[in-house]
């Protein structure tokens, strides 16, 4: 009598893709030169390949064992038809998109192999999808996230609280995604008298990012309370047992920090790196050098930020630009006038802004201060 099988045993098959084994034998091949030609995010490729698999469950499901040359043979209602299937499940726009984004993907591999080209692909538009304008932080929220007396758990270690405070003052002070906070190695750790840091972004990209003085003295913090001996070939941020420092943690940490503050929900460690980029634009920053600083790939990624600040983008323009400039009104009875300034003196974004500070009553600044604040 065979023994009965383990409940908590595993079909190593049943968690194979659908498909014979020269489909099986592609998507290996696939999946490795996303990740090693491409070089993207192993998120993306995870993303990817699982869209890939709900495809063929679903083509299995209906035609039988799926193969190159069912798939070389689909039709545009085969891929509308599952596209529904997938809407009716509460799949949203935004990631029907990317599924059609990785079937794609797969057929141009298969196209480049030699297999032929899946021309239903070529048939079905992507799903319209709203871009979702990034919300970030008002100024005071940012620097009250940031502050090294903000400290919502007192019970924690001390050098726990400082870690944390110097990884969120990375992802607003420098705008860092976490992984490129986290990924950082404790030789690189940007202290006092080092004024840029070299981080990995998306697809092994590497770019230079300023360090502020404030964020320098942050994450000087936490190296001099760190009980742990760090490798300086090893992570610059670690937990508690000495190990790489988790995400999950930052975004705890981030949550009480929300909590204290009392902030929305939307006040994520993302929200951080959306309100260094939206501040910076308020303040006079060029959108060209603000993706150079978030590591965007596009411009147009970048300019999701003017939308957020269109109304300080027309003030600019209309302080900047030669042909809009105005004739300041007639100051009323009994207010004191408005400084005036001409455009064709010095550089037409920071006269604008002393007037806009003149108007508010705020004391005016020297033309480069916000610059160097920002």
């Amino acid at each position: 009598m065979m023994p009965a099988a383990s409940p908590d045993a595993v079909d190593a098959d049943a968690l194979l893709p659908p498909g014979d084994a020269a489909l099986r034998a592609a998507m290996r091949g696939w999946r490795e030169a996303l990740a090693r030609e491409r070089r993207l995010a192993a998120n993306t490729v995870e993303a990817y390949e699982r869209d890939l698999r709900q495809f063929l469950i679903y083509r299995a499901a209906r035609a039988g064992t799926p193969t190159i040359p069912g798939l070389i043979a689909l039709k545009p209602r085969d891929l509308r038809a599952f596209m529904a299937a997938r809407r009716a499940e509460g799949v949203g726009g935004r990631s029907l998109m990317r599924m059609l984004a990785g079937l794609r993907s797969f057929a141009r591999f298969l196209e480049r192999e030699g297999h032929g080209s899946v021309a239903a692909l070529g048939a079905v538009r992507s799903p319209k999808v709203e871009r979702r304008l990034p919300r970030p932080l008002p100024v005071t929220a940012a620097r009250a996230m940031t502050a090294p007396e903000t400290r919502p758990d007192d019970a924690r270690d001390p050098w726990v609280l400082a870690r944390d405070a110097a990884v969120i003052a990375l992802l607003y002070g420098s705008g860092l995604r976490i992984s490129e906070a986290l990924g950082l190695a404790a030789r690189d750790a940007p202290v006092p008298g080092i004024d840029e840091v070299r981080v990995t972004g998306k697809g092994g990209k590497v770019r230079a990012v300023p360090v502020l003085p404030a964020v320098a003295e942050a994450v000087a913090a936490y190296l001099s309370l760190c009980p742990h001996p760090l490798d300086p070939q090893g992570p610059l941020f670690v937990g508690v047992k000495g190990g790489p420092l988790s995400p999950r943690v930052v975004q705890y940490a981030v949550a009480a920090l929300r909590g204290a503050l009392g902030l929305p929900e939307s006040a994520t460690p993302h929200a951080l790196r959306h309100s260094f980029a939206t501040h910076l634009l308020a303040r006079q920053g060029e959108l060209r050098a603000i993706q150079e600083l978030l590591g965007h790939a596009s411009l147009s990624t970048t300019q999701i930020y003017t939308k957020v600040d269109a109304a300080r983008l027309m003030s600019a323009f209309e302080d900047a630009h030669p042909r809009a400039r105005r004739r300041p009104p007639r100051p009323e009875a009994g207010r004191a006038p408005i400084e005036s300034v001409d455009a064709e003196q010095g550089s037409g974004a920071h006269a604008g802004y002393a007037v806009r500070q003149a108007a508010l009553g705020e004391p005016r600044r020297k033309p480069g201060a916000e610059r160097r604040n920002a």
